[in-house]
């Protein structure tokens, strides 16, 4: 009877910590899908911004080159036309509302382009030599990415944070404070070796799982809002090098802090574009 009471006290134990586990693992999922979609909407964001002021440049270089055989016609006929002058008025007034939108846009992106770049120069400053075998910072898109390996991060086989990460997270929740304007997105990522422990259930959970533990980190333990921040996994199903080699499967197994800034700013010039600069 003893040991029937037993077996079923840890059956429900083992029950109740499995759908615990569901329950957080479902969380981290809607949250890492919906930090993704945002993640996408960004970029979309950006590449959109880039296209315009594309377009912007060639409307107002057609508008330049109207405007010169406009003159040159002009310079040849009477002077006092008055349906002339009516239209190099409006041309004229194109053009300046056309130089005006792309300065604001150059402007705005330039200023978007310096703060990652600060950004990454203070966090690569701020790494030893030692730390940056193990980080990877890259601008790409508009967006930061950081990329710490599995070795430097965790213990072996576990989501737990090694001591050794302790000292460089903490400079890069340093470099997060300091950026309070930018959201942040821990994604989990792993090579596509099977996870081979009772508690975890494949690499969606393992790769779900360390992302959380970082996110916890820099709110517990350094004060990053947590309003800022998102945790996801990309499992084994976002391999950067072949999983076929030792080095390319250490390569894979990563955790990426993605930091992102807002585009508030880039929406509201986008809403003003006068008619000339859009194309209309």
């Amino acid at each position: 009877m003893l040991l029937m009471a037993g077996v079923l006290l840890t059956s429900c134990v083992s029950k109740k910590k499995f759908g615990e586990l569901q329950t957080n693992y479902n969380s981290l999922q809607t949250k890492y899908q919906t930090a993704q979609v945002q993640l996408a909407e960004n970029r979309a964001t950006i590449t959109s911004l880039e296209d315009r002021l594309a377009e912007a440049r060639a409307n107002n270089d057609k508008l330049q080159a109207s405007y010169a055989a406009l003159q040159a016609s002009l310079d040849k006929s009477i002077q006092q036309n008055s349906e002339g002058n009516v239209n190099i008025s409006k041309l004229v007034d194109e053009i300046n509302a056309s130089n005006k939108f792309i300065k604001q846009l150059v402007e705005a992106k330039d200023k978007s382009d310096s703060l990652n770049m600060v950004l990454t120069n203070n966090l690569t400053r701020s790494l030893s030599k030692e730390e940056l075998k193990d980080v990877d910072v890259q601008v790409l898109k508009g967006v930061v990415y950081i990329s710490l390996s599995d070795n430097m991060l965790y213990k072996s086989g576990s989501y737990q944070i090694s001591d050794r990460a302790s000292e460089t997270l903490g400079k890069i929740a340093k470099i997060i404070t300091d950026y309070k304007d930018y959201d942040v997105l821990i994604e989990g990522n792993t090579d596509n070796v099977p996870i081979s422990q009772t508690n975890i259930r494949n690499n969606w959970d393992l790769a779900a799982l360390r992302a959380s533990s970082v996110v916890q980190a820099l709110q517990n333990n350094y004060g990053v809002d947590p309003k800022r921040l998102t945790a996801g996994s990309r499992g084994e199903y976002n391999p950067i090098a072949d999983n076929n080699t030792e080095a390319g499967r250490a390569r894979n197994r990563r955790t990426q802090i993605i930091i992102t800034p807002k585009l508030d700013e880039f929406m509201e010039l986008i809403g003003q574009a006068p008619e000339g600069a859009d194309g209309e």
